[in-house]
């Protein structure tokens, strides 16, 4: 586990050398990868969400696209299409962008909902499927699709079951002054110039360490005390599913994994709760017109101030 953990700290390292000051987001983009999951990156332009995704693809050797969805973008443009080859009297699958182990989904809520369900699949599946054929993704697989949190204009909201594919939800934000002064010397590398520090094998192989992380029956009992206490709550219309519960405990074992344990402390269901959950929730007062809409990530943290931790 030492080792895993060492790794881990070299990966998350290699891709602070390019975001500068957000050792949480950098951590919660790795804690994604290890868990087989994706993140959506919910910020205002110009942050560093394409340099995350691109810092994290080249130090993992790995295969990077940025799709940058538009209105007009049809499912063919993401996943590929079937060509007729006359040479070999045959139709030929041509890949889509979708086909690389980092994809960034730029402004996902920009296309239309045909177009964003074309990714359930791919996302759900690390798979493809067309004209009776399934086509597997490249492994390691991993989407990071952004949205602007303030531009709704033309745009398509993600339905619930687009948002419950996602495992972790983040924020960048914008970096503390002397972060963004660093920044402004040229103290952040491209991504281009960055070196990987890690195989595709790798990789693979610390995801399947993830899975044999252990989780006692008291954490599980707190995981499922929070969960439920959504599904209760007055203030949300809507709790999270059973896919969010194993969401948050697959995070949770990632986090145990990057910590250096094969175990899972209540500490690590804590510590994700909110990014893991508060985008599956829907809050009562939400889309009332003027009324006030609330904040399900302050729902969730007083979920988590309420329900007592296992000691």
């Amino acid at each position: 586990m030492g080792t895993d953990s060492e790794t881990i700290r070299r990966l998350e390292a290699n891709v602070a050398r390019c975001v500068i000051g957000k050792p949480e987001a950098v951590r919660l983009a790795v804690i994604g990868l290890l868990a087989r999951g994706h993140l959506l990156i919910e910020d205002v332009p110009g942050v560093g969400k394409t340099t995350l995704a691109a810092a994290l693809a080249r130090s993992i050797g790995g295969k990077f696209q940025r799709i940058q969805f538009t209105s007009d973008m049809l499912p063919s443009d993401i996943l590929g299409v079937s060509i007729w080859e006359p040479e070999v009297g045959e139709f030929v699958f041509k890949p889509g962008p979708l086909f690389a182990n980092i994809v960034l989904a730029d402004e996902i809520n920009r296309t239309t909902p045909k177009t964003q369900s074309s990714l359930l699949e791919a996302m759900n599946e690390a798979r493809v499927s067309l004209d009776h054929s399934t086509h597997p993704l490249p492994a390691p697989f991993m989407v990071l699709a952004t949205q602007n949190p303030r531009e709704y204009e033309g745009t398509y909201p993600l339905p619930e079951s687009q948002l419950d594919r996602f495992l972790l939800r983040i924020r960048i934000g914008y970096p503390g002054a002397p972060d963004e002064k660093a920044i402004l010397r040229g103290a952040s590398v491209p991504p281009e110039n960055l070196g990987a520090v890690l195989s595709d094998a790798e990789v693979l192989s610390l995801q399947e360490e993830v899975e044999r992380v252990r989780a006692s029956e008291a954490v599980l009992d707190y995981l499922m005390a929070v969960v439920t206490a959504t599904r209760k709550s007055p203030l949300l219309a809507l709790g999270v599913s059973p896919r969010g519960s194993l969401a948050l405990l697959r995070a949770a074992q990632a986090a145990a994994l990057a910590e250096g344990r094969d175990y899972v402390v209540p500490d690590d269901v804590k510590g994700l709760a909110v990014a893991a959950l508060a985008h599956r929730v829907i809050d009562r007062n939400s889309g009332h017109g003027e009324s006030p809409r609330l904040d399900a990530e302050a729902v969730v943290r007083a979920i988590l101030h309420d329900v007592p931790v296992p000691r």
